[in-house]
């Protein structure tokens, strides 16, 4: 079994004002019985990483959890340099948790990779409270194809 996942396409998001930040497209695809849809397109910001981390953790028991890149306010560098490094970090990140069975069982990781549901969706999704169980929140977005769709759109 396969799986590539790569963070790429960094996009500072509301540039300029004082609530900017930086979502990455997170490109996944596989052959893994794992997951429901073999391909999906997201796009997510640090602190979704973040909350994902925490969740992973919550419920992993005693199996580590991958580190994600600081959050540094005094970063020595370029912009530039800081968002490529995060990218990095949170590429490393998430090849290592792919990687692990105990991870992979989380529904949160798999709706934090393919859908484009928001944190309070997939808490709600994952707590049986949501309009859709998992797998169709899943199916639903990949049916969509929100992903690819969205990233024509915006090509000049």
């Amino acid at each position: 079994e396969l799986t590539t996942v790569r963070v790429q396409d960094p996009r500072v998001q509301n540039e300029g004002s004082w609530n900017s930040y930086v979502d990455y497209k997170i490109f996944l695809h596989t052959n893994s019985k794992a997951f429901t849809a073999k391909t999906s397109c997201v796009r997510r910001r640090y602190r979704e990483f973040v909350w994902l981390r925490r969740q992973l953790q919550k419920n992993a028991g005693l199996v580590p959890v991958p580190e994600l890149p600081g959050k540094s306010t005094f970063f020595v560098g370029s912009t530039d340099e800081f968002i490529e490094k995060r990218r990095q970090g949170l590429q490393q990140f998430l090849e290592k948790v792919v990687q692990n069975v105990v991870l992979l069982s989380d529904s949160r990781l798999h709706l934090f990779l393919q859908s484009q549901l928001s944190v309070p969706e997939i808490e709600a999704c994952v707590q049986g409270q949501g309009p859709q169980t998992v797998t169709e929140a899943i199916l639903h977005y990949a049916m969509s194809n929100c992903g690819w769709v969205q990233e024509e759109e915006s090509r000049p």
